[in-house]
């Protein structure tokens, strides 16, 4: 992984949006670009969650970060806290956006309820337009940088996004949206030098919670079997940092050893 940052008036903005319990994906993502040289913006419906990464952050030498809490992954609040985060840093540009929120939800089709689906629907896809559109919107305003883009804009996704599986249909059915959406933007904004990216993390990620769920004693001590955040976070720091010559648009990543 190269720590080279490209040349900016002021440090950049790395967007992360989704931090849940604090110890998964969006979390390793802002301290990794917050260590390498970037302020981070983290979003979140869990202000104590937020908070507390963005204290670790601030915590590294030369680390900026700051928490913007939302109350629903919609247009009107999202396009709220893009604006609170350039007038939190007046001249600092977005350069890099992840989108990595989502709504996972495992139940028998029968038994979706409508608020299932409707959250379902609105995090994991509309909340995704949403996203995009304000990442894009504060790309375009910006000159291409020495790696050739304006910004970089990342979809966390999950396997859910390749193919559906019993009790799975709410999640499925928007991770398909989502990987339709990031595609879609791929091939309109590449052409305006905005780089769009959809990882698929196929396997399940060690946090807090899936430990508690579903760890065993060998977790802790083989890497083969299980997905460590900060390992999806140096794949994003890849993506982010891409020469323009060859841009990744789907990355999928997976232990050593799977099972499924």
């Amino acid at each position: 992984m190269t720590s080279i940052v490209p040349k900016y008036p002021q440090k950049p903005i790395c967007v992360v949006s989704g931090v849940g319990s604090g110890t998964g994906t969006g979390n390793s993502c802002a301290q990794l670009f917050g260590k390498q040289g970037y302020r981070i913006a983290l979003i979140a419906r869990n202000e104590k969650s937020l908070q507390d990464a963005a204290d670790v952050i601030n915590g590294y030498e030369g680390g900026e970060a700051a928490a913007f809490p939302i109350t629903q992954y919609n247009k009107a609040e999202l396009s709220r806290v893009f604006q609170e985060v350039k007038a939190k840093w007046p001249g600092a540009e977005i350069r890099v956006a992840i989108y990595n929120t989502g709504h996972r939800i495992a139940k028998p089709f029968l038994e979706l309820t409508q608020d299932d689906i409707d959250e379902s629907v609105q995090t994991n896809v509309l909340g995704g337009f949403a996203f995009a559109q304000e990442s894009i919107l504060s790309f375009r305003e910006y000159a291409i940088n020495e790696l050739g883009n304006r910004g970089v804009l990342i979809f966390t996704s999950a396997t859910a996004a390749w193919r559906g599986n019993p009790s799975m249909a709410a999640f499925a059915a928007t991770k398909h949206g989502v990987r339709a959406l990031s595609q879609s933007l791929n091939k309109e904004f590449g052409k305006q030098n905005i780089h769009v990216a959809h990882a698929i993390i196929d396997g399940v990620i060690k946090t807090k919670i899936t430990k508690q769920l579903w760890g065993t004693p060998e977790w802790d001590t083989n890497p083969d079997i299980v997905i460590d955040p900060a390992s999806i976070a140096s794949a994003y720091w890849y993506l982010a940092h891409q020469p323009r010559s060859a841009w990744t648009w789907e990355l999928d990543l997976r232990p050593a050893h799977e099972t499924w």
